[in-house]
């Protein structure tokens, strides 16, 4: 459901938008509307009028008087042009595995409709109202995640999609799975006839994997925040040496991204005189590389996100289906726009770039952990009274799950746009796997997710343990513990921290806003 008052609306009229819009409508922050605008709506006009005059004067247009792939020789005869469409989406009714979460498929709408309204995919503007209405009646498709090559686009995932429309499969009505011609009905609404490119015009294009990639993009921008903070928390619980986030020595490798890291953690680890109670010359002249080097690791994450930012919003903005119809001049394009290789690389990019972050994370809990290392904690961070130690494990099971999730995070960066098939009787013999590495790229982003909660959670104990130690901790950290342990306790005595750990992964965005107004 919207809230009782929905924020401003996204007014749609060709133009561009950016990756923070995709976000705010997949999570009802945002309401959708079509531009009023003449110019637009005669823009969008003229694509179908076009397709008519020439399906009249017996103009061969690939998908409206032929068939699909590698049928493009095949003409139709007339009179079965107008079932073309339904049988597009018809056969390709073979998903299968997860089902998007309604986020993800609210996102999925969205970006298939920024792309139709570039008004150059031969749809009309009654169909563009279906899908706002879509949205704003928070009726979404039930899409399965998986049955896509990337290329010609998201064909299987996106014919849900073109179903629902036409009052077929199943959707979520307010969150609750129904069948959609009984969601219809109750709405008054008909089913749409889909015109002959219009099953085209929704299906063969990248919009589940752009709009994967913009979720997946929103969560990674949050993880640099949160591995910044926690290295913060870690280097001051391992009385570690702050001079190696030092101004000097990061001017001199002048990675922007980095130099912005090295920067969040002087202010975290400063102390309220401007301090970091640290003498140059300490006993821990170099620390260990998981934080002395975790603004080198973070930093590349830092560093890469204006590029992926322009792959993801590039595509997002493109009309990216096939054939594309240009009225004014009179051409039907046959292109490949469809094939997702700038997403499929981001995606390969980022679920690498995030697993180091779980790597790195889960050597900075290692070292929490061990006596050996954390200068003076207790064992496996127990917070038991000294009678009670012999009992007591701590964060023992916590630094083997964070490992765990770590290990299957890195087992999961081998790239996926490697992985071509030939598919389809050899007409789509390369395809770019786009899809499977957005997806590939959110499951690395889960399994880091939760070894943040799992560091999260031991390094708040860390930082109340080295309290107790009477040192000061940085007015920064401590305004941030104070907010975690809002919601964590302290563990004195062993209990189960499953509920405390989801509790994190899913509040990961609240802790993290307003982190590092830079």
């Amino acid at each position: 459901m919207f809230p009782d008052h929905p924020p401003t609306r996204l007014l749609l009229d060709g133009s561009q938008i950016d990756l923070e819009s995709v976000l705010a409508v997949a999570r009802r922050q945002m309401r959708v509307t079509l531009s009023e605008s003449p110019a637009f709506h005669e823009r969008i006009a003229a694509g179908p009028a076009f397709l008519d005059r020439l399906i009249e004067e017996d103009g061969v247009v690939y998908g409206v008087t032929t068939g699909y792939g590698d049928a493009c020789t095949r003409a139709v005869p007339a009179d079965q042009h107008g079932e073309l469409p339904r049988h597009l989406y018809t056969f390709h009714g073979c998903g299968l595995g997860e089902i998007l979460d309604i986020e993800a498929a609210r996102a999925v709408i969205l970006v298939r409709l920024v792309s139709l309204c570039r008004g150059v995919s031969g749809v009309s503007i009654e169909l563009l109202e279906r899908l706002v209405w879509l949205l704003e009646e928070d009726v979404i498709p039930v899409i399965p995640a998986e049955g896509s090559v990337g290329a010609s686009g998201d064909l299987t995932p996106l014919s849900y999609l073109a179903a629902v429309l036409c009052g077929e499969r199943e959707v979520f009505d307010q969150g609750q799975r129904r069948p959609t011609a009984e969601v219809f009905a109750e709405r008054d609404l008909m089913p749409y006839r889909l015109r002959p490119k219009e099953g085209l015009a929704l299906m063969n294009g990248t919009a589940v994997m752009t709009a994967l990639a913009c979720l997946a993009y929103g969560r990674a921008e949050q993880l640099s925040r949160l591995a910044t903070r926690l290295t913060a928390m870690n280097c001051w619980a391992l009385d570690g040496n702050p001079y190696h986030f030092d101004t000097d020595l990061f001017a001199a490798k002048p990675h922007a991204g980095q130099q912005r890291v090295a920067a969040r953690l002087r202010r975290d680890l400063e102390q309220a005189d401007g301090s970091d109670e640290t003498p140059r010359n300490s006993s821990r002249l170099q620390d260990r590389y998981s934080t002395r080097c975790a603004p080198h690791v973070i930093g590349v994450l830092e560093d890469s996100l204006p590029w992926l930012r322009g792959f993801i919003e590039n595509e997002l903005n493109s009309a990216n289906d096939n054939p594309l119809i240009d009225p004014v001049a009179g051409k039907v394009m046959h292109g490949g726009h469809f094939y997702g290789g700038h997403i499929a690389f981001a995606m390969d990019s980022l679920k690498t770039l995030v697993a180091n972050i779980a790597d790195l994370l889960d050597r900075q809990l290692a070292l929490l952990v061990d006596t050996r290392y954390n200068h003076g904690l207790p064992a496996n961070l127990s917070g038991a009274r000294p009678e009670r130690a012999p009992l007591n494990h701590g964060y023992k099971a916590v630094q083997i799950g964070v490992s765990a999730w770590t290990a299957e995070a890195l087992k999961l960066t081998l790239p996926a746009s490697v992985f071509s098939r030939s598919t389809e009787s050899h007409n789509q013999d390369k395809v770019s796997m786009g899809t499977i590495a957005a997806r590939d790229a959110l499951r690395v982003l889960i399994l880091t997710e939760q070894v943040v909660a799992g560091v999260l959670h031991g390094a708040c104990q860390a930082l109340d343990l080295r309290q107790a130690l009477d040192v000061r901790l940085p007015p920064a950290l401590a305004a941030f513990q104070r907010r975690c342990r809002e919601c964590i306790a302290f563990v004195e005595e062993d209990r189960a921290l499953e509920a405390d750990l989801r509790y994190l992964c899913t509040h990961l965005p609240d802790l993290t806003e307003g982190m590092y107004a830079d």
